[in-house]
């Protein structure tokens, strides 16, 4: 009775005060070293929005790193938001290569949507169902349920809007290559490691039948991952870590008979890394028995046979047999993107193209972030004349030093490769430039015409580059969107953005910047590849340590982040589980 007693004050407590609860667990699995609850400020709550009393409808498609974002983020309670996604979850996707083979259970990577944004102050709610065509005419959304099988049964949704936010994401790009799409696996969804997981158990079970010629058995024990990308170099690692650490310990008979190798159609891989990276990641590979083959453009995928095409070597032409190929190469649209994208005129490009403010080019009240869009950042040399009129405020045909300095904030604000450029070229300000065409004796009073203003700013262009297709960049993108949501009000009576060169005034808000954090790439035996800001390098046991520590601060609740830690913990326990569930 007094146990029963003690418990039940312990259940009213943690009912009460869920807070010293969710740090005692977190405290207890990490010793204490996990404190980087970066969402420690979600319950912070904005007043509403004073306005005629109807709130302005947000319809978000999507719950994954860009929309979950947004959604976890936007603080304002004048918004009635509907969020609309097959998946009634967010799926932390960095961790899917260590679904595949059992060193984190699928459900700890997950968190459903409505948890989610259940104690926020804004009105949300959730509809299970997929977007088929987007009306930016009439600002209607048309969907259909998913939680029916027949095709007759799914009755349309029509769901009108005031603002439109997708972050649906991408799909694995095949490039058209025959027989990728009918005998690949996929490695973007939480069903596609589910997928996988199944598929390597499969294969050992089936190379483990006593009636198998050994050369079956070797096709069947043969893994193929194409794509030497940070995803498919960290399966091939988690994959060999999986054999050699538990699988081959369960089916000794067939150890000498397995075999991985990673495909790479360009001549290294991590090629997003720093160098130091590559070469120690290609070197581990050598050394681990991985058969890593670069220069290999994948030509054609049987059930039962993948062809390659050397770059080099003449263009050498080699099939070989397998028993599972893992696809991770390339990102393409959505066919609901495909579709937009044909309806807004904007058919030839690769993703959707937004502004610098995430809104979709021709269409002001809809935004789209993530995977499936690609900011279409505006060079300098197209508003050359108008940045050069903007800072002539007498009209005399010249600029002065002092002039021009006076709209140098705002023209990096508004243009961020200029930014780049100076820091490249070791420049403190955009006055340096002048320096090139004038000479160095630049003082207040010099003047320059549009031809040298032209001739300063027309390398900067140089440096444009599109965003990578990370969830570090989704993410960020659906933070910003949503701060820009909670002061729209504000901003439209107080703008805060650079100057409107070719127009009257200052946009609503800043542009969109996004800041690197750093990438790791986990190589197997414990030791991960990490580059961080500053050029700082880091590779082996102590870079496994911090991504660790990282990816479990950056999970979205506290629910995931003690179940995966938990995970990991019985891996170092009691090793991967090698059923076939």
């Amino acid at each position: 009775m007094r146990n029963m007693a003690v418990f039940q004050r312990f259940s009213r407590t943690s009912r009460e005060h869920p807070t010293l609860v969710k740090m005692l667990i977190v405290f207890t699995v990490s010793g204490g070293g996990l404190m980087a609850y970066s969402n420690a400020n979600n319950e912070m709550k904005t007043k509403p929005t004073e306005g005629d009393g109807k709130k302005k409808r947000v319809v978000v498609l999507g719950t994954g790193w860009a929309a979950t974002s947004f959604l976890k983020n936007l603080k304002n309670s004048s918004y009635d938001v509907q969020v609309i996604s097959p998946r009634n979850y967010f799926a932390f996707t960095p961790l899917l290569p260590s679904v595949t083979c059992g060193t984190v259970e699928p459900r700890s990577i997950v968190e459903p949507v409505r948890n989610i944004v259940r104690n926020k102050n804004v009105d949300v709610n959730y509809w299970e169902a997929e977007c088929f065509k987007i009306d930016a005419k009439n600002k209607k959304v048309h969907c259909r349920s998913t939680l029916t099988s027949n095709q007759n049964e799914k009755e349309e949704i029509i769901m009108e809007y005031d603002y439109l936010v997708i972050g649906i994401g991408a799909r694995s790009n095949t490039f058209n290559i025959p027989g990728v799409a009918e005998n690949c696996h996929f490695l973007k969804e939480l069903e596609d490691a589910q997928k996988i997981r199944r598929t390597v158990i499969g294969c050992f079970e089936r190379a483990s039948l006593p009636n198998l010629s050994e050369e079956e058995r070797k096709r069947i024990l043969h893994f193929v991952v194409v794509g030497g990308g940070p995803t498919g170099v960290e399966f091939a690692a988690e994959l060999h870590d999986y054999i050699n650490h538990d699988l081959v310990k369960l089916y000794p008979r067939v150890k000498n008979a397995v075999k991985i190798t990673l495909l790479e159609a360009t001549d290294h891989i991590l090629n997003m890394f720093d160098k130091r990276i590559t070469a120690f990641a290609e070197d581990k590979f050598h050394r681990d028995g991985i058969d890593l083959k670069t220069g290999a453009m994948v030509v054609n995928v049987s059930d039962k046979e993948i062809t390659t095409k050397e770059l080099k070597n003449g263009g050498e032409v080699s099939t070989v047999p397998y028993g599972m190929v893992v696809w991770s190469t390339g990102i393409g649209m959505r066919p609901l993107i495909f579709d937009f994208m044909k309806e807004i005129g904007q058919a030839n490009r690769r993703a959707l193209a937004t502004d610098e403010w995430l809104r979709v080019e021709a269409c002001d009240s809809i935004y789209a972030l993530g995977d499936c869009a690609t900011i279409n950042q505006r060079k300098v040399m197209e508003d050359i004349w108008a940045i050069f009129r903007k800072a002539d405020k007498d009209n005399s045909g010249t600029l002065t030093v002092k002039e021009f300095k006076e709209v140098l904030d705002d023209i990096v604000k508004r243009y961020p490769q200029v930014g780049l450029y100076l820091k490249n070229k070791e420049m403190h300000s955009l006055v340096d430039l002048l320096k090139d065409s004038k000479g160095n004796a630049v003082k207040e009073s010099v003047e320059v015409n549009l031809e040298e203003f032209k001739s300063a700013l027309s390398q900067v262009d140089s440096q444009m580059k599109n965003l990578p297709a990370t969830a570090q960049v989704a993410a960020q993108q659906g933070a910003y969107l949503a701060d820009c949501f909670n002061r729209m009000e504000e901003c439209e009576k107080n703008p805060e953005g650079p100057l409107r060169f070719r127009g009257e005034g200052r946009h609503r808000f800043l542009p969109f910047r996004y800041k690197h954090f750093g990438q790791f790439a986990p190589l197997g035996g414990e030791q991960t590849a990490a580059q961080l800001p500053g050029d700082w390098v880091s590779i082996g046991h102590s870079a496994q340590w911090l991504w660790y520590s990282v990816y479990a601060s950056k999970l979205v609740s506290w629910r995931t982040r003690t179940l995966v830690i938990s995970d990991w913990t019985r891996r170092f326990i009691f090793g991967r589980d090698s059923s076939s569930i």
